[in-house]
């Protein structure tokens, strides 16, 4: 079979473009034939670069293009969507369905049903947008990057394609990512006939021959992030005076400022921020640690890096809602907690 495969990356790496190289890797392992076009918010640079991605996320007629020029070099049987926004845009669907390629669109957030692609707001869950062809409260609270006239554009993206049909009528068949995922985004409108639930998966870590040690800390694996809830976690060590350590890989928006909060307490030598640790070393860490916290309040669409501490016999605490608590069994495969105590 031969794939093309679409992926539009953010600024700070996730979980996402992992998901996308281990997905390519095991389908060129099993010998498909895949092609990867990849485009980058790094690319959005300066005032200039910032209107025409806001343009672009609407309908991209280059992207359309491009899109368009690589199904006639590459003569595809399918065409997996893994993220078009901003820089890609829905018109990569049109160039899909002119060549009458299949698309399919993994669900990797909410942005359909949510124009901070998050269903979060406030440091707490919101589905205010959600079902809504036009996603206003989204404008009025200025849910994407605090900016009603990027939120705005968001919204002017979702209700286009809602009016057009383009998620009905365009894409032959969505991923979910969980259960919950999937009935959160049948709230939002999409059919449920033509939504499928695949997990993420991890490729076995047993062949990178890494040693097990019994480290005495904590340790937390992930974006740096308001959504992430990095800031209770520390207020957990502070009213409960924790001194068992906490290790803390990633980087993110709010490592400056978390950092800072942390020497002004004098928890430096407790928590100690790793920065952006490659695959082999997160999974090093994880083999030595006690347990993985992974205190997010939002509806995480799945958790990566809690099916790489199960693959590394590491218990897990997690928040108590959406996928979370889909994936983790209390009491088995590790605890849940009320989202934000």
């Amino acid at each position: 079979m031969r794939v093309l495969l679409l992926h539009n990356r953010y600024q700070y790496a996730g979980g996402e473009d992992s998901v996308v190289q281990a997905e390519k890797a095991l389908l060129e392992s099993k010998g498909h034939q895949v092609v990867l076009i990849e485009v980058s918010n790094d690319d959005i640079v300066g005032i200039t670069g910032q209107i025409r991605a806001a343009l672009s996320a609407i309908y991209s007629l280059p992207s359309k293009s491009r899109i368009s020029e690589a199904i006639a070099h590459f003569c595809p049987d399918v065409v997996h969507v893994h993220n078009f926004f901003p820089l890609l845009s829905p018109s990569v669907y049109d160039a899909c369905n002119t060549a009458k390629v299949p698309v399919l669109q993994t669900l990797h957030n909410y942005r359909l049903g949510c124009p901070n692609a998050m269903l979060f707001r406030n440091s707490t869950a919101c589905e205010d947008c959600l079902g809504k062809r036009i996603p206003w409260p989204g404008i009025v609270h200025a849910c994407y990057r605090g900016s009603h006239v990027q939120s705005a554009v968001v919204a002017a993206m979702l209700a286009v394609h809602w009016q057009r049909g383009t998620w009905h009528k365009s894409v032959d068949a969505y991923i979910a990512l969980t259960a919950f995922q999937k009935e959160k985004m049948v709230q939002a409108g999409l059919p449920r006939e033509k939504i499928h639930i695949k997990p993420n998966y991890i490729i076995d870590p047993k062949p990178l021959n890494l040693t097990r040690a019994d480290g005495e800390y904590a340790l937390f694996v992930g974006r740096i992030s308001p959504e992430k809830g990095i800031a209770t976690l520390i207020d957990a060590y502070v009213q409960n005076n924790l001194r068992i350590p906490l290790k803390i890989a990633g980087t993110g928006p709010q490592l400056e400022s978390l950092s800072a909060s942390i020497q002004a307490i004098g928890l430096e030598d407790t928590i100690q921020f790793l920065g952006q640790q490659d695959k082999s070393a997160v999974l090093q860490l994880m083999l030595n640690a006690k347990f993985l916290i992974f205190p997010s309040i939002w509806y995480e669409t799945f958790g990566l890096t809690m099916v790489e501490a199960f693959a590394c016999g590491l218990p897990v605490l997690a928040s108590s809602w959406g996928s979370m608590a889909e994936i983790v069994e209390d009491g088995i495969t590790g605890l849940h907690f009320q989202p934000g105590n």
